[in-house]
C-alpha cells in the first residue's frame, strides 16, 4: 500500500488531537510531524518531502490563508476551520479539500481519498482546461487555451483573451498557481503570456496579435528555458 506523508498544523490542542487521531486510523497516511505554529511548520515543509498538509486557518503570526499566498508549496493541501467564509478563498488557492470543524470521520476520508486521485498527475494539469477567476462578486470561467495574456494595471490585473478581457483583483502570484507554468509564463512583472500564442520574439520584446510585451531582466532567463523545453 502506498503511503503519503503528511503534517498538521494547529494551534488548538482539541482540534489537533482529533485530526491526528482520524489521520493514525487511515492506514494510506503517515503523519510525520504536528506543528501549533505556521512558521515552524513551513520551516518543515521547506526541508522535508510532503504529501498532504492539513492546515488551519486562524493562526498566530501568520494565518494559513497568508501561508497559502506567500509560499510555494510541494503538497497538496486540506484546509481544517471553523469558518465557511473561507470556502472561496481556498478554491482560489487550489486546496485539495475543506473541511468545516467539528468534521466527521467520514467527511475527513472524503477528504483524504482525494490525494490519491490528484497525486499521480500534477494538480494544476487536472485542471489544465480552464480556471476560474474572480471577478467583482463573482468567479467567471476561463478556458486556458484561449488566453492571450494577463496585464498588470495598478491593483487589477486584465485576462486578454481571444474573445474578452476580464478585470480582477487577483494578483500575479494567486494567477501563477492556478495556470500551468508550462503554458502561461510571467515576462514582466506586469505581464503573463500565453506561451502558445506567441508569434514573434525579436530582442527583448513579444508580440501577440498586435500587443508588443516586454521582456524584463528578471524573467528572462525563466522565460528562455521555458520556450526551449
Amino acid at each position: 500500500m502506498i503511503k503519503y506523508s503528511c503534517i498538521i498544523i494547529e494551534d488548538e490542542p482539541l482540534a489537533l488531537e482529533k485530526t491526528k487521531g482520524f489521520v493514525e486510523k487511515t492506514p494510506f497516511l503517515n503523519l510525520l510531524a504536528t506543528f501549533d505554529d505556521a512558521l515552524e511548520g513551513l520551516a518543515f515543509l521547506k526541508s522535508n518531502k510532503v504529501d498532504l498538509l492539513f492546515l488551519d486557518i486562524n493562526l498566530d503570526e501568520l494565518s494559513g490563508i497568508e501561508l497559502l499566498e506567500n509560499s510555494k508549496l510541494n503538497c497538496q493541501v486540506i484546509i481544517t476551520t471553523a469558518y465557511s467564509e473561507y470556502a472561496l478563498k481556498g478554491y482560489e488557492l487550489n486546496v485539495t479539500d475543506y473541511l468545516l470543524k467539528s468534521f466527521s470521520f467520514e467527511r475527513f476520508l472524503q477528504a483524504v481519498d482525494k490525494i490519491q486521485e490528484n497525486k499521480s498527475v500534477n494538480h494544476k494539469e487536472l485542471n489544465s482546461k480552464f480556471i476560474f477567476i474572480k471577478t467583482e462578486s463573482r468567479l467567471e470561467k476561463v478556458n486556458i487555451d484561449e488566453i492571450l495574456f494577463i496585464e498588470g494595471m495598478r491593483d487589477y490585473r486584465r485576462i486578454h483573451t481571444i474573445n474578452k478581457r476580464i478585470m480582477t483583483l487577483q494578483n500575479f502570484s494567486e494567477l501563477e498557481q492556478l495556470l500551468p507554468a508550462n503554458l502561461i509564463c510571467r515576462v514582466h512583472k506586469s505581464y503573463m503570456v500565453a506561451i502558445s500564442k506567441i508569434d514573434e520574439i525579436e530582442r527583448s520584446r513579444i508580440k501577440i496579435s498586435k500587443e508588443i510585451i516586454p521582456i524584463s531582466e528578471t524573467y528572462r532567463d525563466h522565460f528562455f528555458s521555458q520556450i526551449k523545453s
